[in-house]
């Protein structure tokens, strides 16, 4: 087989793989992200309690993380939780009180509002809470952590 002709059947094999689901966490109370898997690594910045973090790798006591900018660093894995969060990533997200385009709304989420995941996104809505008290579906292509 030519070289050209093997990378083809590569690329066309990898094409039949299913996707990868990506893994999102939220980091359980404000905590610091490194550059580096160490506490000895510089520190970036603190992160903020619930901001989501899409995790690339995990390595021992370190994960390494992704943020809506797609900035990528790293942080302790006890200072990650389970719990899930999304943060509007459209300059405005209507909150619903129906996963339907035409329901009433009942919050508009400015961009970079985070929102607790109540339910995975479902036919293109995702079923969330606003600290408020508010809970209602937003559209999933109008937040980032999902």
């Amino acid at each position: 087989m030519k070289p050209a002709s093997a990378v083809l059947a590569v690329l066309l094999g990898m094409a039949t793989l299913p996707a990868l689901a990506a893994e999102f966490r939220a980091v359980a109370e404000p905590s610091i992200f490194y550059d580096a898997p160490a506490v000895r690594g510089k520190k970036l910045f603190v992160a903020p309690k619930g901001m989501p973090v899409e995790v690339v790798i995990s390595i021992e006591n370190w994960v390494k993380v992704r943020d809506r900018g797609g900035d990528l660093m790293w942080i302790e894995r006890k200072s990650l939780t389970d719990k899930r969060t999304v943060v509007v990533s459209a300059p405005v997200a209507q909150v619903r009180d129906k996963p339907d385009d035409g329901a009433r709304v009942l919050l508009d989420a400015a961009q970079d509002v985070s929102l607790d995941l109540v339910e995975a996104p479902s036919s293109g809505w995702a079923k969330v809470h606003h600290r408020d008290g508010v809970v209602g579906y937003v559209r999933a292509s109008q937040v980032w952590g999902l």
